[in-house]
């Protein structure tokens, strides 16, 4: 049998303003134990997130007059991450393409850690995980 033919990926580059975020505090309380003071800013925020997309290498900027936070890497190459101004923990992450979702594994203390970025109707949507919670954010493209 013939094996499939490589699709390209999806384009994530772009801006993108934050539209909706569903749990987002319950992932921020619960999962991450994000304290008081930072989640209620967060929550609050208007976030922009600029993608440059390469091929399988990505930088991810997310910005909001708080506090900016970059994350750059390459699909399928496992990195270091500290999530200073988040959770402040350093976690082992690996990048992979589920079909067009970006799929990421986050190795450390917390259990069930991850994220998905992919593009559905012209959104750009990121569902995080941590323990048992789900949030979900969904961004429209800035013209």
């Amino acid at each position: 049998m013939a094996s499939p033919a490589a699709t390209m990926p999806a384009n994530f580059s772009g801006k993108w303003i934050l539209e909706t975020s569903d749990k987002f505090e319950d992932l921020s309380i619960l999962a991450l134990d994000i304290d008081f003071a930072t989640r209620k800013i967060a929550i609050s925020l208007s976030q922009t997130k600029v993608v440059s997309q390469d091929g399988d290498k990505f930088d991810f900027k997310t910005l909001s007059t708080f506090r900016n936070y970059e994350l750059a890497f390459t699909v399928g190459v496992e990195f270091d991450e500290c999530t200073k101004g988040l959770d402040n923990r350093n976690i082992k992450c690996l990048v992979t393409w589920e079909g067009d979702k970006l799929v990421c594994t986050q190795k450390g203390e917390k259990a069930n850690r991850g994220w998905k970025h992919w593009i559905e109707g012209g959104k750009l949507y990121l569902e995080l995980t941590c323990e048992n919670v789900v949030c979900v954010q969904v961004f429209k493209r800035k013209e």
